[in-house]
């Protein structure tokens, strides 16, 4: 039986390739028309839509799936 090496998941490798594997599943999810929830560099919460509009965003503990994320506003160029 072949051993796998120990994964050191500190390193810059397994970094970029988390990086690289969050970036395709967001490419992939945008393109087959679902919308993407994410923290900005300013701790926001963000959803962006497949149409590529971006709205800060409130997530809401214990409610549907169809209703536990609350629209706070949209956010313009100036503001992403």
């Amino acid at each position: 039986m072949k051993l796998m090496r120990p994964i050191d998941i500190f390193s810059d490798e397994f970094a970029e390739a988390a990086a690289a594997a969050g970036l395709r599943a967001r490419q992939t999810a945008l393109a087959a028309g679902h919308s993407v929830i994410f923290v900005d560099q300013l701790g926001r919460y963000v959803q962006e839509l497949p149409d590529g509009r971006l709205f800060e965003v409130r997530l809401l503990p214990g409610e549907p799936r169809e209703s536990h994320v609350q629209i706070l506003g949209e956010l313009s160029t100036l503001t992403r």
